[in-house]
């Protein structure tokens, strides 16, 4: 009775933060005249390594010497793991489910992981009592609270967003004020590439409102067949460029079994390159900008 109650007080309250969603995003990320803030949000179909680039990103970022926070908007709650030595962290769902109260502070739901990237996780409600996007925007509404980015002052923001379904609080990231650029990642197989349509069709859907844009594609290699020119034909059909590849590799794997990101592991492979020509490509754009 009490996880039903709690479920529809989750419901009541969300309809006042969707209402003032876009406000509260304008004054919480647009910044007042400060040094520019890169923010990018990372979407892919469950599953593709969404997780996996966005950790070796946020390393790659770090390891620049920026100020990151990374924030996993997906109900698994694992964005993160690979920055925090393979510990979980306490998503901030479960936190106020478990406390049955607001956290007072930053501290009770981030942790400081490699490189000290901030690192946040949504997490998602009980299952079958919740919805998990509007999970992701009452999350929103408490870091606005907590006072997140005025807080920490970071270079780099990226959010790691679940793909399959670009509705309601999935799509939180990339309305007006918080991400201004979306990566998205996937492979040559079928329901990948059918979950990076979406995607950009949605992000286009909110072009026009000045919202997040596309920035590029992140191919990352599962060796079906014909893997690159299914891509580059998607990326031809869409208009949306190949700005990062990551060939199939056991060292990520290896890595990855032992809590870390192949950019902490060994940041001058091969692979690491590949994320670190990645992030000097999205730093060299909003210079640009």
């Amino acid at each position: 009775m009490t996880e039903v109650l709690v479920g529809l007080l989750w419901d009541f309250s969300t309809l006042t933060v969707e209402k003032s969603f876009c406000v509260l995003i304008k004054k919480s990320v647009s910044g007042s005249g400060e040094d520019k803030m890169l923010k990018v949000a990372i979407y892919g179909k469950g599953g593709i390594g969404k997780s996996t680039v966005t950790s070796n990103l946020a390393a790659a970022f770090a390891s620049m010497g920026k100020r990151v926070i990374q924030i996993g908007c997906d109900p698994k709650a694992d964005s993160t793991i690979n920055l925090l030595g393979g510990e979980p962290l306490r998503p901030v769902m479960n936190y106020m489910r478990e406390e049955d109260e607001e956290p007072e502070k930053l501290e009770d739901i981030s942790r400081i992981g490699y490189g000290g990237i901030l690192c946040i996780e949504t997490g998602g409600p009980t299952p079958g009592l919740g919805c998990a996007g509007r999970g992701i925007i009452a999350t929103f509404q408490l870091l606005e609270d907590l006072k997140l980015f005025e807080t920490y002052k970071p270079d780099v923001v990226l959010y790691d967003v679940l793909g399959d379904v670009v509705c309601g609080g999935f799509a939180a990231p990339i309305r007006e004020g918080y991400a201004e650029k979306v990566l998205i990642v996937t492979s040559g197989e079928k329901m990948a590439l059918y979950a990076a349509n979406n995607i950009s069709s949605a992000v286009r859907n909110f072009e026009d409102r000045s919202y997040a844009r596309v920035f590029g594609i992140v191919l990352n290699h599962r060796n079906v067949e014909n893997e690159n020119q299914k891509v580059e034909e998607f990326s031809k059909k869409s208009g949306i460029p190949i700005v990062g590849e990551i060939p199939r590799s056991d060292e990520i794997i290896r890595n990855e079994d032992m809590g870390r990101t192949v950019i902490e592991g060994d940041p001058k492979s091969e692979i690491s390159r590949r994320f670190l020509d990645l992030a000097e490509m999205l730093l060299q754009s909003e210079e640009d900008a």
